[in-house]
């Protein structure tokens, strides 16, 4: 399964697996390994709990758009036309996920995450220059944006990171040990830097993300990165402001997994009154495990 992918399903890859009383779901094999394991409950759909290679993680993206993509194409769930919207559990809560349907067929996967919190924006000029050296980046390429480093998060803090140009963003040279030790400092599981200059004249940022403190050197797409990182664009004015916002996040391109994630915000002008991430689905693979 190829999740929140491009043209040419090389994003984020994942291995669905069905038995009678336990849906798993494996992690792609080769790079940061989400996986899945699905129990049922009466209060949702599915409840998940979700995994990457070192620990568990209360709440990510991508593996509930894959996951509810597999149990509509199993006919596990019901999928009236044209959106269905079930309900599905994490560990830290519940909430809707819309199926998009036409001809039988999941045409796209959209899910709600919890209200934006912006927890701490990182100011001191020291500090500053150590995220910069977390990326391998000069200071300058961040402190020229004038927009704020900040920590946000909807459901999985991220310290967002602006950077001026495309080029300065595609030449970070990350260092894991000094981001898990920012992530460490400021309350984050990863570090999202992005910047407004695009390779696809669709996209409005162009991001990477890197989270070695729960496993992930760099993720190609991230669904609960890219709702922080919507809702700061709206919070600090970087996209244009309206009561619907639709905005067009790429991702993955360094890793060549290059995605496209769909972030939609409703906002009123003075408050972010929600958050909504997906994007397609393409079943790359399947098969049986017998035991």
């Amino acid at each position: 399964m190829s999740v929140i992918c491009s043209a040419d399903l090389r994003s984020f890859g994942a291995l669905f697996c069905c038995c009678r009383f336990l849906l798993v779901a494996l992690g792609d094999v080769c790079i940061h390994k989400h996986r899945r394991f699905l129990e049922p409950d009466p209060a949702a759909v599915v409840r998940l709990r979700i995994f990457t290679p070192t620990q568990e993680i209360p709440f990510a993206g991508h593996p509930v758009v894959g996951t509810m993509h597999v149990l509509a194409q199993l006919g596990m769930i019901a999928t009236p036309e044209p959106v269905t919207r079930v309900v599905q559990e994490c560990n830290i809560g519940c909430f809707p996920v819309d199926l998009l349907m036409r001809d039988g067929q999941v045409m796209r996967v959209v899910m709600t995450q919890p209200q934006p919190q912006f927890l701490e924006r990182v100011e001191d000029t020291e500090d500053l220059y150590k995220v910069a050296a977390a990326l391998g980046i000069p200071k300058h390429t961040i402190a020229d944006t004038k927009w704020p480093v900040e920590v946000v998060s909807t459901g999985l803090p991220v310290l967002v990171v602006p950077v001026r140009t495309l080029t300065a963003v595609r030449s970070i040279n990350p260092d894991p040990s000094a981001i898990v030790d920012l992530c460490g400092r400021f309350g984050a599981n990863g570090i999202t830097a992005f910047t407004t200059v695009t390779v696809e004249p669709f996209s409005n940022v162009h991001s990477r993300m890197f989270a070695p403190a729960i496993g992930i050197p760099e993720d190609p797409a991230t669904g609960s990165a890219s709702g922080a990182l919507g809702a700061y664009l709206v919070q600090n004015g970087i996209v244009e402001v309206s009561p619907k916002i639709e905005i067009v996040i790429e991702q993955g391109y360094e890793v060549e997994r290059p995605s496209r994630i769909l972030v939609q915000i409703e906002s009123d002008g003075q408050a972010i009154h929600s958050v909504k991430v997906g994007g397609q689905c393409v079943m790359v693979m399947e098969g049986t495990l017998s035991f």
